[in-house]
Formats: structure tokens, sequence, C-alpha cells
């Protein structure tokens, strides 16, 4: 189908473009932007006048919950919240059930990703098979059934020896290793940030050298195995310098960071509410501040939403025995937007955040608006607003934004050229 987007300022952080001017899309490509190549004729238009066009966002940790745990989400259900949110690309994480650890579970999840056709889903693979942290996963029969990267997530490895051969493993196939940083030992029985707050509330703590430790060591073990290295995740000030130090030393480092910890502090704690349990914990206002700051800098050049939709119960027990995580990614540009709000970053710089960089740190073919490539992009609005919940698709309701008036509102989300949601 031929469509012409009308007069939108088309913002693509990866070439520099900023301008009013108009897109052409055919048969799932861009075909043109600005005036249309001779001959096209659309069959249908877009009115983008107000409108912001940008390349389709790209979140790197969505859980989708299926297969094994369809009463918390389903690919269905989730990838529709994420084109709700603007997101075009998203990679999930290998805690499926079973573990995604196989090329049968990750060809599961293409193909169930595909017949809905909502985003397109790029699979994270267990590093280790069952994510148990001591035998190596299948990762070269995953790479080739579409895994794009592999992680261990928290669980870490029982070995540091294991570790080692698993990177340099890695290495050997030029493959990307995502790390969790977390200190199983230093994190044990912990519920939230080891503060003042923390200490309030009574609540056992996470200290902050919980991951300067493990990022410490898994940054020399990045040095030594010469692996390619995404860290997710990141929490603390201090590990946001250890990242900064890496990537001044020439390693091939890049990091994210979930946006509700660029929003976020541990004192929202303050009267219990497990809608605010996640692991790793919020963290202080001066942690939040360096994250921020990173992200401005570039240091970390990802927003992630860390999407982890749960079912009602999980969060009804006392703050301790809840399940951790937030249902997010529907309102990832809203969201995202109040970072502009704040006067943190510019409109251009956020969206490199939350489409080029993330797509670069992981060498996915999405991120960027051009002629001769996908027809994936987000229109929104950024002179509306976005009352958070009012249409809710995601099976977890278990987010503290509900009920905020948010700014910006996506008007559509089209991927290969396809209206996947509109507004």
């Amino acid at each position: 189908m031929k469509l012409s987007i009308l007069g939108a300022r088309v913002i693509d952080p990866s070439s520099g473009l900023d301008q009013t001017t108009d897109l052409h899309l055919e048969a799932g490509k861009i075909v043109a932007i600005g005036a249309a190549p001779g001959g096209f004729n659309a069959v249908t238009t877009i009115d983008a006048k107000g409108l912001v066009a940008a390349p389709g966002l790209v979140d790197l940790s969505v859980a989708l919950r299926e297969p094994g745990y369809s009463r918390k989400g389903s690919i269905a259900s989730e990838t529709r919240a994420a084109a709700a949110g603007g997101v075009t690309s998203l990679c999930c994480p290998p805690r499926t059930k079973p573990v995604l650890d196989t090329s049968a579970v990750a060809e599961l999840i293409l193909d169930r990703a595909r017949e809905a056709g909502n985003s397109k889903v790029f699979p994270i693979g267990a590093l280790s098979k069952g994510l148990e942290g001591e035998q190596l996963a299948e990762l070269i029969a995953l790479r080739d059934a579409g895994c794009v990267a592999f992680g261990n997530g928290l669980e870490g490895f029982r070995s540091t020896r294991t570790l080692c051969r698993a990177l340099e493993y890695a290495a050997t196939f030029d493959l990307t290793v995502i790390f969790h940083s977390q200190d199983r030992d230093l994190a044990e029985g912990g519920l939230a940030h080891e503060g003042a707050t923390a200490s309030f509330l009574g609540l056992p703590g996470i200290p902050e050298s919980a991951e300067t430790v493990a990022l410490a060591r898994d940054l020399l073990l990045v040095e030594q195995s010469g692996v390619r290295a995404h860290f997710s995740q990141l929490t603390s000030a201090r590990g946001v310098e250890l990242i900064a130090q890496a990537q001044a030393r020439g390693l091939p480092v890049t990091a994210d960071v979930a946006l509700y910890q660029l929003i976020l502090t541990d004192e929202a704690l303050i009267d219990f509410s497990s809608l605010y349990h996640v692991q790793p914990p919020l963290r202080s206002r001066a942690d939040r501040d360096a994250l921020r700051e990173a992200v401005k800098s570039g240091v970390v050049q990802a927003i992630s939403s860390h999407h982890q939709p749960h079912e009602r119960d999980a969060k009804l027990a006392p703050f301790g025995a809840t399940e951790p995580g937030i249902s997010s990614v529907e309102l990832l540009l809203p969201l995202a937007l109040t970072l502009v709000q704040d006067g943190l970053l510019d409109l251009p710089t956020l969206l490199a955040r939350l489409s080029a960089g993330p797509a670069a740190a992981l060498r996915l073919p999405a991120g960027k608006l051009a002629a001769g490539g996908a027809a994936d992009l987000v229109l929104f609005d950024p002179a509306s607003s976005t009352v958070a919940g009012e249409r809710w698709l995601s099976k977890g309701e278990n987010c503290p934004f509900l009920g905020h008036s948010l700014p910006g509102a996506v008007r559509y989300t089209l991927v290969d050229g396809h209206i996947s949601y509109q507004g």
C-alpha cells in the first residue's frame, strides 16, 4: 500500500534530520523523505501537521511472559502494549518457561510475534543452560534461530572461571553478551536500596556495592576476553562512573537504564506500595541524578522500559512477598517525554536514546528513518497528553503511573508501513 505522511516534524537522530517535511511509504519501506518520487500516488494519506514523526522506538527489555507465564502476559498482549507506547522493535529476555535456551523456544517466540504483527521481536538467548550459570547454552544454534544477544539476567554464574570461558567463547563468534551486574551474596535477601529510607521502613537493604563489585569484575572480564558487552539496568552513580571509565579505555561497552530509574527514587517506597518493588532496587536521589547525567552525556546510550507485567495477585502480598517489576512499555514515550518537560533532554536527544542508541548497542536493524529502509516509525502529538491507563492493553496492571497525566500522545505506530496502533 502506498501511504504518505504529510507535514510532520521529522526527527531522525541517526542522520541529524529535524525538519518539517513529508514521508512516503510503499511495500513496507520508506521510498522518499520530502518530495514524492515520480509516479507515486498515495492510496492513503495522514495529515501530520503538528505531529512529530520519529523512528519507531527500540526497547531492549520487554518481558513478553510467553511461553510459560500466560497469567502475566502473552506475546500478543505485550507487543500490542508496546505498539501503544511507540515501540516498533523490542528485545525479550530469556526468562520464560521453558527458558529461552534452545532454538525451538526462540522459533516459537518469533513465529507468534509475526502472527501478532504488532512489533518486531528480537529474542535474547540464555547464556547458560536453564539460566543456572553452570553450562554454556548452545549459543550458535540460538544465534542462527534469531537471538541477537545473550545474557543470564540477575542470576549470574556460579563460577567466575565458567563466566570467563563463556565470554571468551562469545568473543570468538562476535556475539554480544548482556550483563545485569549484581553480586548475589551482597544482594541476598534485600528489598530496597540500603540507605535512610530502608532503615526508616525496616526493609533489608541492597547496597550500591552489590552493583559496583559485580560491575568491576565484569568489566575486567570483558577487557580480558574482548567480548562485546552491554550492561543493562544500571542503578548507581558509581556504576555509571565505572562504565564511563571503561568506555574511555576503549572497551566495547554500552549501557542502558530503566526509564523508571530516571524518574523514581527509593523515597517512593515510603508507603510500602508493592508497585515500587523492583530489582535492582530504586536508589537514592543522587544516584538518579547521576543516571540522568549519564543519559544526557551519552555514557548511557539507551533508555528501556524493563517492562515486567504481573497478574494482580503478584502485587497483593506484603511488600517483601510480592514479585518485583513494573508494567510500563505502553507508556514508554509519554513517560520519557517528562524528561524533556523537565528540561533534562531536548527532544532529538531523547529520541536518540529511545531509538538509534539502543539499536546500535545490540546492532539491530532498527532505529532510523532513511529512504530504502524499513517503514518503522511513530507519530506523536507533543502538545497533547496521555492519561495513563485510560486505554490499557498490557495484561499487567502493576504500574505506579496509572491515572497520571503524561506529556505527549502516540497517534500512530507503523511497522513495515502497516499501522499497528492508532490512538
